[in-house]
């Protein structure tokens, strides 16, 4: 009548239609605040800034200044400290874990599973918390047993350079170990029990079962958890928040707390921009070389 033509949809293009309906606000919310903020990020790293004044554009300087601070190295080997030890060790705890309580049935595996899981759906704030009592030196619960069984001088755990990082490490392995079994416990449901009969059948023992089907099966869990575990001990921050603050005499400040105290302690947002692009390209490049490292031994 009007000469308008009326476009009608099919029905495809209105499930299309509406699912993008749906998604847009998210989309439109996660560009502003995720990919806005690392543009943002970027462009401060590019400047002095101490929030009180302007912000003042000095190039590259920021991350020149980064590598000549003797602090960032310092941060940098207590990260790797934490990452080396912490990764192996939660890994063969949890995929052992798994293959333990993968046999237990019924109730008991049940318990079992709760119990390993329980630390980790806690927050870390609170469990640091926990753990700060548990390491006091004079009336924590392990230098309580220490001298019960005549040990006069217990280490001073969170107040010693020498085991400050030990003690936060089993505090993370408590926490993470049960995590990452969950996973390994959902790998372990995938192999073919035809497998483990075949096997069985042909004299295979328990440890050779496990040698030669179990761990080769979760390759691919396994390396999905390396993957994270290295992530996640390279982003260790809330539990040297509350526990530590870095010390004693810096001995277990990471990276990722400098970035917080050189931005929010010390209002070094320009630098602190700076560490933390510094930090992203170290998790990128050490993802880049698991990468590949797997597809060289695939390939």
């Amino acid at each position: 009548m009007w000469g308008f033509r009326t476009h009608k949809f099919t029905l495809r293009q209105k499930e299309t239609l509406t699912a993008w309906i749906f998604i847009l606000p998210v989309l439109v919310g996660y560009s502003i605040f995720t990919f806005g903020a690392i543009i943002y990020s970027f462009c401060i790293s590019l400047t002095k800034w101490d929030l009180l004044s302007s912000p003042e554009f000095i190039g590259l300087g920021n991350y020149i200044k980064v590598f000549k601070d003797p602090e960032f190295y310092n941060c940098m080997g207590n990260t790797l400290f934490f990452v080396i030890f912490l990764v192996p060790i939660v890994l063969v705890i949890s995929m052992s874990l798994a293959i333990a309580i993968n046999r237990c049935i019924g109730k008991v595996g049940k318990f079992y599973k709760i119990s390993f899981f329980m630390p980790c759906v806690t927050a870390t704030i609170a469990v640091s918390m926990v753990w700060l009592c548990i390491f006091n030196p004079d009336n924590g619960i392990i230098n309580s047993i220490l001298y019960s069984f005549g040990v006069k001088n217990p280490p001073n755990w969170l107040e010693s350079t020498f085991w400050a990082k030990p003690s936060l490490i089993f505090m993370r392995i408590w926490q993470m170990s049960g995590y990452y079994m969950i996973m390994f416990l959902t790998g372990l449901q995938t192999i073919p029990k035809t497998l483990y009969e075949a096997a069985k059948v042909d004299g295979a023992t328990k440890w050779k079962r496990i040698k030669y089907i179990t761990i080769p099966m979760l390759s691919n869990t396994t390396f999905f958890v390396l993957i994270m575990l290295i992530i996640e001990s390279f982003n260790m921050f809330e539990s040297i928040y509350v526990m530590t603050e870095g010390g004693p005499a810096g001995s277990t400040n990471t990276i990722m707390y400098y970035i917080y105290t050189s931005g929010f302690s010390f209002y070094k947002m320009g630098y602190a921009s700076s560490l933390a692009w510094i930090f992203f390209a170290i998790l990128f490049v050490f993802t880049l070389i698991r990468f590949k490292t797997r597809e060289d031994k695939t390939n």
